[in-house]
């Protein structure tokens, strides 16, 4: 059976799931199960009631309290049903729309949108992230993949707008390229919002919409019932075993990994069947003489269980297949004064000759051809990995080419035990990290990015390559070499065997918690490998993702930053760059996200937020985005030695270190970035605060925990600025033209 066939069946198959009701579940399942609510048929594993569904993620509610029928999912009606196909695995569901509006008689008002069950994903190939309003920057953030997707509606008055028109004035959309599950929605007024025109109202929105099903217009600027809900589809997966955890029921059904939401599986009809796989004889034959008959018009279609063959009659000869072109497709009668058994001699004769002939070339040419293959193959993976660009970066700055080794596929396979997953270290926005060792018994971690012909990744790849070949700081990953005759291109550096720092600063591992001396000594490694690469390197580099993930520690708690992905280069002339806004929601600098200039500055609010995490023991995700704001309100308050870790606070005679050190990290996340220090001044302090220990030891004890309990009472709010903090959370301030930040979470 062709390639052809197949495509047929399986159209039949999605035009048979939708014109037919799906089998009702098995006979093991309570009788009785409703299969419709409204018109949406509902079948197995989908219910309404707790013995028709499989698991509480697939219970459908039949809301009856408006008087008719209306099916939601999950006991919340949040998220309204409108189809359910099994075949494709996909749920098309009405979804609140996330508003935030601003009233100037009652201030902010703002709702939040949906969240799906576990067992269901955002579908990329189906949807658009849309964002409609005045003015607004919104995003979400794909906590999963560690990734922003949003896009910027600048429109001052109505009739900048063009309706029907989502391109960027007071509507725009942006694709993802991957299914999204958990995630975060933030939105963002800049400029004026004052009120317009009279209205009362000044929104913005974000949504998910299905493609083709919005259509935008200024009414959506304020009219919260036009913007109520919005069309979504949702891909389904059942289970998070390779067997389906016994999902699939039915004999002729099979368990498929799902291509959308990762780590769950789907069961699908055997090829020849159609129906719902979920349940016992679920799964029936497709008589394809009746469905598709593929036949000519003279051949004979016989149907048998799980396909067909189409039959020329006694007399005639072919295969009788509609869509086979050439002699003998098609069902002709036999010529009778014909010499059967001379042609088939004769046939059987020239296959063989040619046969022969083509085996001896193929011998004599199979080596040789085998190598060139093989050759070109990793010319061409060398060239699609940015081979070419990156020899062109290090023909450029000479004297660097010696630094990283070239590794070769099995190289890097054996050290791996090819790429095993046992060995996987973690996975990133750049790409999955593994554990090797090589021959010589060394260590090392390989990073295999997730490049894909991407141009933009390639780049970021590339950008990786060619910063750490240029640096050589004893606080910095090294780079031991790369693999690019690979489909995807390796990385390889040295091995550091004890984690992040954000492990060490989880509050499972409190017990055995690193001591206040450790982290004052990994912040001030930290920052002279940040002051390095500023001010050191031959080319400044702006790392753009400094956090505490990023920050790797080896056996004795000495710091190593690490992935160079999301840096750039910046020339001496260059005061500030401009760029797609990258890094990493709760570390981003506001200044930087507010006008996509990038400097040596914003490098310096990150660290101060990993400053604020060293001092507070706390993860800056866990603030819902606002530790800054957290950390600055409670230095206004005098309320420090409350946020600060107690393990710290209790070794009472580090009490001026901390201090010094949060009103350093106070300076480090200045709303305005020409108010903060540089990292070289910011490295000079801390080495000053580990001087301040050495001579603090020299003292008289009693005398030393005199003066901290002192310091522990009389806190004073030195140096603080708290139009800066207010600014960043509260207010906009015409007279300065300052941005409004209202992060809000709506993840889980």
């Amino acid at each position: 059976m062709g390639l052809s066939v197949l495509f047929f069946i399986k159209l039949s198959l999605v035009a048979f799931t939708l014109a037919s009701p799906e089998p009702a579940p098995a006979a093991s399942k309570k009788a009785g199960c409703d299969t419709m609510c409204a018109d949406v048929k509902i079948s197995y594993p989908f219910g309404t009631t707790e013995d028709c569904f499989k698991d509480p993620d697939f219970l459908i509610t039949c809301n009856t309290s408006s008087g008719f029928p209306v099916p939601y999912l999950g006991t919340k009606t949040t998220i309204q049903v409108l189809n359910i196909s099994g075949v494709t695995s996909e749920l098309l569901v009405f979804t609140p729309v996330y508003h935030h509006c601003y009233n100037p008689e009652e201030g902010i008002y703002w709702r939040k949108g949906f969240r799906a069950p576990p067992k269901f994903a955002i579908s990329n190939k189906k949807n658009d992230f849309v964002v409609v309003g005045r003015n607004t920057y919104a995003f979400l953030y794909d906590i999963e993949e560690k990734r922003l997707i949003g896009c910027n509606s600048e429109c001052s008055y109505d009739e900048s707008v063009t309706k029907g028109s989502c391109s960027g004035s007071g509507c725009c959309r942006t694709n993802f390229g991957q299914p999204i599950r958990n995630y975060t929605n933030s939105i963002f007024f800049y400029g004026d919002r004052n009120v317009l025109d009279g209205v009362l109202f000044n929104c913005s929105h974000a949504f998910f919409a299905k493609n083709g099903t919005f259509n935008f217009s200024d009414e959506d600027f304020d009219d919260l019932v036009r913007l109520e809900r919005s069309t979504v589809v949702l891909d389904w997966g059942v289970d998070e075993t390779k067997s389906c955890g016994g999902a699939c029921k039915d004999d002729e059904s099979i368990c498929e990994e799902s291509q959308s939401v990762k780590g769950y599986y789907l069961c699908k009809c055997k090829p020849g069947f159609e129906g719902n796989p979920y349940v016992s004889g679920g799964c029936k034959d497709v008589d394809e003489c009746h469905s598709i008959n593929n036949c000519t018009a003279s051949a004979v279609c016989t149907n048998y269980y799980g396909g067909y063959t189409c039959t020329c009659p006694t007399g005639q000869k072919g295969n009788g297949l509609k869509n086979e072109t050439g002699p003998g497709s098609d069902c002709s009668i036999l010529d009778p004064d014909s010499n059967q058994d001379w042609r088939v001699i004769t046939i059987s004769l020239v296959v063989a000759v040619a046969l022969l002939v083509v085996f001896t070339l193929l011998f004599a040419l199979c080596w040789a051809q085998k190598q060139r293959s093989l050759r070109q193959l990793r010319e061409r993976n060398f060239e699609q990995n940015g081979g070419n660009l990156l020899l062109q970066q290090f023909s450029q700055r000479q004297g660097y080419t010696e630094r990283a080794k070239i590794f070769t596929e099995n190289e890097l396979k054996n050290a791996t035990n090819n790429f095993d997953e046992s060995r996987i270290l973690g996975r990133g926005g750049q790409g999955t990290v593994y554990k090797g060792m090589l021959p010589n018994n060394t260590p090392v971690a390989i990073k295999k990015s997730r490049v894909g012909g991407d141009p933009q990744n390639i780049k970021s790849f590339i950008n990786e390559v060619f910063v750490l070949s240029q640096i050589n700081h004893r606080n910095v990953v090294k780079l031991l070499g790369c693999c690019l005759e690979t489909e995807v291109p390796l990385l390889v550096y040295e091995f550091i065997d004890n984690g992040t720092l954000l492990d060490h600063l989880s509050p499972s591992k409190k017990d055995c918690s690193i001591t206040w001396e450790t982290r004052l000594r990994i912040a001030v490694e930290t920052a002279e490998a940040i002051s390095y690469l500023h001010s050191t390197a031959s080319i400044p580099i702006i790392h753009r993702d400094i956090k505490s993930a990023n920050i790797l520690l080896d056996h004795d708690n000495r710091a190593k930053v690490s992935d160079f992905g999301a840096s750039r280069l910046v020339h001496l002339d260059e005061a500030q760059v401009a760029t797609v806004i990258q890094g990493t929601i709760g570390y981003l600098d506001p200044e930087y996200l507010q006008t996509g200039q990038m400097n040596e500055k914003s490098d310096v609010y990150s660290f101060g937020i990993v400053l604020i995490e060293l001092l507070t023991g706390k993860r800056a995700f866990k603030f819902n985005n606002a530790m800054a704001s957290h950390f600055m309100s409670s230095m206004r308050e005098d309320r420090l030695w409350e946020i600060l870790d107690k393990q710290v606070l209790d070794e009472k005679k580090n009490a001026k270190q901390l201090k010094e050190g949060a009103l350093l990290a106070q300076r480090c996340i200045r709303v305005n970035g020409e108010e903060r220090p540089t990292m070289k001044e910011v490295a000079m302090e801390l080495q000053g605060l580990i001087v301040m220990e050495k001579h603090v030891q020299g003292k008289d004890k009693d005398m030393m925990v005199e003066e901290s309990e002192h310091l522990l009472d009389h806190f004073p709010n030195d140096g603080y600025e708290s139009a800066s903090a207010s600014t960043l959370v509260t207010s906009y301030d015409s007279t300065q033209k300052q941005v409004v930040f209202e992060i809000i979470d709506s993840g889980r």
